[in-house]
């Protein structure tokens, strides 16, 4: 929900570019001290005005500049979540592995058997797999992608493989 937050506030922030755009005149800005200090009181009121008007600008074009950022920042990260929630679903060209960690107890693979994962992620063996033997507490699992959609499940420590699809 995050990115949806980011992506709101950005939008808002759009909205009111005009207003922030909208800086008083830099002798209002400043002490007359700082005015002075700067030099800026040596300046014509031509000079002064063309400065305030370049001081319009860059804050508009900053101001531009960040809100861009933002909504980019809040998409890419709204993207990022979709991929993270629905990998194993969809491929999204990635060959990064899910690792994980098995809830409950592992006895070996069996066609049809459902495996929970730690990060919620529900997935059922769909082809004949041979593990027997094996009695594991919450093992550490990896999920690889393979060709043409499939899925490989494998428990730390063991080389068989299991053929899986996520359900959940």
């Amino acid at each position: 929900m995050r990115p949806v937050r980011l992506l709101c506030a950005a939008l808002l922030l759009a909205c009111t570019l005009p207003a922030l755009a909208q800086q008083p005149p830099i002798q209002q800005q400043m002490t007359p001290q700082e005015f002075s200090a700067a030099g800026l009181d040596k300046l014509s009121p031509d000079e002064l005005a063309a400065l305030n008007d370049w001081l319009q600008r860059r804050v508009g074009e900053e101001t531009a500049v960040a809100v861009e950022q933002a909504v980019e920042h809040a998409r890419e990260e709204g993207r990022q979540e979709v991929v993270s929630k629905n990998r194993g679903f969809f491929h999204f060209d990635s060959e990064e592995p899910i690792e994980s960690t098995l809830q409950g107890e592992f006895s070996g693979f069996r066609k049809g058997q459902r495996y929970t994962l730690e990060n919620g992620q529900v997935w059922e063996q769909t082809a004949a797999a041979s593990l027997s033997g094996v009695r594991k507490a919450n093992p550490k699992v990896t999920i690889r992608p393979g060709m043409l959609g499939v899925w490989w499940l494998q428990i730390d420590g063991y080389n068989t493989r299991a053929k899986v699809q996520r359900i959940e």
